[in-house]
């Protein structure tokens, strides 16, 4: 066997759910990689699988409660082709920038079913979302002087809801937005003056907007947050004396990518939000609820295909070289926030089927150490041409990584 051995080997993640192969080649959409591959004219490529993205969607449905309307966190993957498609899919898009605003308009999105969070929004981005129609999640009371001013100045009345930083944090999350001090969102104690003061002023105001965190896959933890933004929602309205039109309860539901990692229990999730609405407080018992969701959404029906341009072997250990590398996927090369690196799952693409052979490290084209995909993974034996597939890349992959460092540029990308 070449390369070191396979008790040398570091475990990957748990490549998704709905993958099959087509002659031992991995299929997605009916063709196979290398078919995708040779249609795209290129590679590195990243392919987006519409069958997935509707069962995500179906199965998100299924298990929560009916009056609970699903939006898109766009920041998760804004692919010109993918966001039309999640339009036809979804009920509302969340954006957190300017040009995530035109994008989807460019997608066909409604901007009534819009809504637009994130710090240092500038003047400009506000105007054009006021005068689209857009609703603003408003981090601050400097951002309410700031709209309030300019829907004036355009003769435009508008749409704001509060973004509010709540006490509390999602446990075990890989990622937390709420609970002590934030950029992000109001402080709850303030949010009640504020709630009257966009009343007083004339805005149309939209409602609450909670997100605690993201990436979790505690089942409890996601259970026990959303509990948390609902008596948060109700505290805040009682103190303002108004019912609020509408409640984001934020998002927060993760993905496997690593080894040992387990998908989260949606159903106990649903079943719990569903017993929670059932026993509303009367000061949100008519308001309009929506979840929202990127990483969830899109991140497992994406992958990352790439070609292996060289193989090597240094004091004993074997490199497949490829032609991609972290500036197209970077948070699975290890640099994007991870503290311990781990392998995201991943296969050699047309030997889908083939054992395992050998212990390799997939490296990327740049000229730096930091671009490794793989450590130590126990593959079949690839050679050069061969496609390497590297799973969970529909989230935070193109888009999130420096596709121009060192001059490489963008990957491809298509919806299959």
């Amino acid at each position: 066997m070449t390369g070191a051995s396979s008790s040398k080997a570091k475990p990957t993640g748990p490549i998704p759910l709905g993958y099959g192969a087509i002659d031992g080649e991995l299929a997605i959409g009916g063709k196979t990689a290398s078919q995708l591959a040779e249609e795209a004219g290129d590679t590195p490529l990243f392919v987006y699988s519409r069958e997935l993205l509707k069962r995500r969607v179906s199965d998100l449905r299924a298990a929560m409660p009916d009056q609970l309307a699903i939006h898109y966190a766009m920041k998760g993957n804004p692919f010109p082709p993918l966001l039309e498609y999640m339009n036809g899919l979804v009920d509302g898009f969340d954006l957190a920038s300017g040009g995530e605003m035109e994008l989807a308009l460019a997608a066909g999105v409604n901007a009534e079913n819009m809504s637009f969070a994130g710090p240092g929004k500038r003047d400009r981005e506000l105007k054009a979302a006021i005068e689209a129609g857009v609703t603003l999640n408003l981090e601050s009371e400097g951002e309410f002087a700031r709209a309030v001013a300019i829907g004036e100045r355009s003769g435009t009345t508008p749409k704001l809801a509060v973004r509010v930083n709540p006490s509390f944090d999602l446990k075990g999350s890989g990622m937390k937005m709420g609970g002590g001090a934030k950029q992000f969102g109001v402080d709850a104690e303030r949010v009640p003056a504020l709630i009257k003061e966009i009343i007083a002023s004339g805005a149309d105001w939209r409602g609450l907007h909670i997100y605690a965190g993201s990436q979790a896959l505690n089942t409890g933890a996601i259970i026990e947050m959303q509990a948390a933004t609902l008596e948060l929602a109700a505290r805040l309205s009682d103190e303002a004396s108004t019912s609020p039109d509408k409640i984001n309860l934020g998002g927060g539901f993760g993905i496997p990518y690593f080894p040992g990692e387990e998908p989260f229990d949606l159903d106990a999730v649903g079943g719990a939000l569903g017993q929670a609405f059932s026993a509303l407080p009367d000061s949100i018992a008519e308001s309009e609820y929506c979840i929202e969701l990127g990483r969830y959404l899109v991140g497992e029906a994406g992958v990352y295909l790439t070609r292996i341009v060289d193989r090597k072997v240094s004091h004993g250990e074997t490199f497949l070289i490829t032609d991609g590398g972290l500036h197209h996927q970077l948070a699975a090369s290890g640099n994007f926030g991870t503290v311990i690196r781990r392998n995201y799952p991943i296969a050699i693409a047309n030997k889908f089927d083939a054992e395992a052979e050998e212990v390799v490290d997939i490296v990327g084209c740049l000229c730096t150490p930091l671009d490794l995909l793989s450590n130590n993974v126990f593959l079949p034996r690839a050679e050069v041409g061969d496609l390497v597939a590297i799973f969970c890349a529909g989230a935070y992959g193109a888009s999130a990584s420096p596709m121009n460092f060192l001059g490489q540029g963008a990957a491809k990308e298509i919806l299959v």
